[in-house]
């Protein structure tokens, strides 16, 4: 197949070290996989991002808007963002380039990250079948843009099954679960003595939570991820006046220095306080043999084995006695679990089957799809 992918048109990809974007680390994945596996495949991106080959980048001459974080948060601040729309119109600048080389024939299928990048745009050109990962907690905010803009050439890929009931009715072609590398997440099966929280330092991620369960059952407790301007406020109130031998803050840590932390971990703690639409930090985790205690929130039923690879709560109280009972876990039941489910292999052969089940029934069907309102061919079966 010949495949275009994209996630934004103003951050290079790789991503700036400092900048939390796994929605890129997996994209990057799917498309050197992919090309590895011989298609080809097109990397739209701005200027100074560079992939593996045989991935071809294409940059179409876009300076990157930002190579920091704090490039990044100056810019998703400033009035220019609405003023002057950059970020929006640098997306639509490598959207419509991928879709009018589909068009002629270039590319048999593109891959969109973030919707809204093409979304407008898709209904221009019918014969190009349109790929949208849905990485976002989905709700009416869905449904009202893919009903304004509806087209029969426009499929979504959800990451877990649970993702979709924010919004059931929009053009499912399959669910596919994110992977980790188990070369690098390897598998120990004796940790140290403390518990992890591994995450954006955000109300919704409920750090909080973790360290009121580390204070009441007095275990140990490491807490890694970035604080925001934004969430300063919230962690100088609720984390930062606890901290102390017990409850120790690591600050932000590249990808491959988590890595001990998660294999020594005897569990990683997730008091989710929203509907998380799959959590990589879990498949991580249980990726080196450690157990996930979360709360049911989002996927977490779908990715952690309630009981064998750790514990789903359904309160605070649940989660504090799970951290007692974390003994009754064996840790290679998490990693067999992650390998059962969630390899890059197993998410790769999932899209690349899917793009070709999504590339073969569209331009099958697409003298019909041209004559007939978009409510009528949305591709409903295609996982039947």
């Amino acid at each position: 197949m010949k495949i275009a992918i994209m996630v934004r048109g103003f951050i290079p990809v790789p991503r700036p070290e400092d900048i939390v974007y796994v929605i890129i680390d997996l994209a990057q994945t799917i498309a050197e996989e992919l090309a590895n596996r011989g298609h080809q495949v097109d990397f739209y991106a701005p200027n100074g991002s560079r992939l593996n080959l045989p991935v071809r980048t294409k940059t179409m001459g876009l300076r990157a808007l930002t190579k920091t974080r704090a490039e990044l948060d100056k810019l998703l601040k400033t009035k220019d963002l609405l003023t002057r729309y950059m970020p929006s119109l640098w997306d639509r600048k490598l959207a419509t380039e991928m879709l009018q080389r589909a068009a002629a024939g270039e590319y048999d299928i593109v891959h969109f990250h973030h919707p809204e990048s093409a979304l407008t745009l898709a209904p221009l050109f019918p014969s190009v079948p349109v790929v949208y990962t849905m990485h976002d907690s989905l709700g009416r905010w869905h449904h009202e843009i893919f009903g304004q803009f509806s087209s029969p050439n426009q499929y979504c890929i959800s990451i877990s099954d649970r993702q979709r009931k924010g919004a059931p009715n929009l053009p499912y072609a399959a669910t596919v679960y994110n992977g980790v590398d188990i070369d690098r997440f390897t598998f120990n099966p004796k940790p140290a003595d403390y518990l992890l929280f591994c995450g954006r330092i955000v109300p919704e991620k409920g750090v909080s939570e973790a360290v009121r369960i580390a204070r009441r059952t007095k275990q140990k407790l490491y807490i890694i991820g970035p604080v925001l301007p934004e969430n300063r406020a919230y962690f100088n109130k609720f984390v930062k006046p606890y901290l102390d031998d017990q409850i120790a803050y690591l600050g932000h840590k590249k990808n491959v220095e988590t890595v001990e932390y998660f294999q020594n971990a005897k569990a990683l703690l997730l008091p989710l306080k929203w509907e998380e639409p799959f959590g990589v930090t879990m498949i991580e985790a249980m990726a080196c043999g450690t157990p996930v205690i979360v709360m049911n929130r989002g996927s977490a039923a779908e990715v952690v084995e309630d009981g064998k690879t750790g514990f789903v709560c359904n309160r605070m109280r649940d989660m504090a006695e799970a951290v007692q009972k974390i003994g009754q876990i064996k840790r290679k039941d998490c990693r067999d679990r992650v390998e059962k489910l969630f390899t890059i292999k197993a998410m790769v052969d999932n899209y690349e089957s899917t793009f070709q089940t999504i590339a073969s029934y569209h331009h099958a069907l697409l003298p019909l799809k041209m004559g007939a309102p978009s409510a009528q061919i949305l591709p409903s079966n295609l996982e039947e």
